[in-house]
């Protein structure tokens, strides 16, 4: 196995310090080595939350943590420096864990896909920036991901027990129809990206490659009725056909009801949200 194959493999799900097991979520208190630069200092005996334990090529572990109190936390999620921090084990002092009587929420995803440039391929945008300024439940985390395939691969590896993909959808059917389709991913061999094109499928692979994807994957797709080739400047639009932005209206309530399943506790994965007749 080449370097970077080994070094794009997941690390260990858990590690044990001092008796401590910890895992993604975990807290700990930083405790830097003496001798540490000037963040060190900053950032020694602060409260942080792994993000990830990851094992360099010499089979070292390593914690990534992002502090909670940091406003831009999501970023280090999307494992951006500045917001993401690593610390050898010895570096950390596990925390206790909260005691609660009740279930931690879900973790779900709805992730906007598509080229607002494009006419209705820009459906999944827009659905995805009208559930954002809505209310929703505790661990639902709505995200306009538009053409970015990578940050949705990366995203997919955070521990979301499901995913509602949002997209424009050609089966062929009414322009407008929705669809519910839950994508078998099957086998693909080596996966290729386009880091400036989302292909859903084609990235649903690469973050199974990566490490995996969420129990639960669902896509909720529209039928559009303006397509566009992006090899035509002269031709983008950024407006949606009128069909498909009726689309939109019916599709925010239809992504809600799915996500309040989805992060139901009594929800498990043998199950399917009942999927809409094909279409509307």
């Amino acid at each position: 196995m080449d370097f970077w194959t080994e070094m794009a493999r997941a690390g260990p799900a858990s590690v044990s310090v001092g008796g401590v097991v910890l895992r993604r979520g975990s807290r700990v208190r930083l405790k830097p080595r003496a001798g540490g630069d000037i963040l060190d200092l900053a950032l020694a005996g602060r409260e942080a939350l792994v993000e990830a334990i990851d094992q360099d090529d010499q089979g070292t572990l390593h914690l990534s943590v992002t502090l909670p109190d940091d406003p831009g936390r999501n970023l280090g999620e999307e494992r951006y420096l500045g917001h993401r921090f690593f610390y050898a084990l010895e570096e950390v002092e596990p925390l206790p864990e909260d005691v609660t009587t009740e279930s931690p929420p879900k973790r779900v995803l709805v992730a906007g896909i598509g080229n607002v440039f494009l006419g209705d391929d820009g459906f999944g945008v827009e659905v995805a920036t009208r559930l954002a300024r809505r209310p929703r439940a505790a661990g639902v985390e709505v995200v306009d991901f538009g053409i970015r395939g990578m940050d949705l691969a990366f995203a997919l590896q955070r521990e979301y027990s499901a995913v509602v993909l949002v997209d424009a959808v050609q089966r062929g059917e009414r322009p407008g129809t929705l669809y519910l389709i839950k994508p078998e991913l099957g086998e693909e061999g080596e996966v290729v990206m386009d880091t400036h094109g989302m292909d859903p499928l084609r990235v649903l692979h690469l973050a199974r490659a990566m490490g995996g994807v969420p129990a639960r994957v669902l896509v909720v797709g529209c039928e559009p009725e303006l397509v566009i080739s992006g090899d035509d400047p002269d031709a983008m639009r950024m407006e949606l056909s009128a069909c498909v932005q009726a689309a939109v209206e019916e599709a925010v309530p239809l992504v809600e009801s799915l996500v309040a399943e989805l992060a139901a506790p009594e929800a498990v994965a043998s199950s399917t949200p009942n999927e809409p007749g094909g279409g509307r």
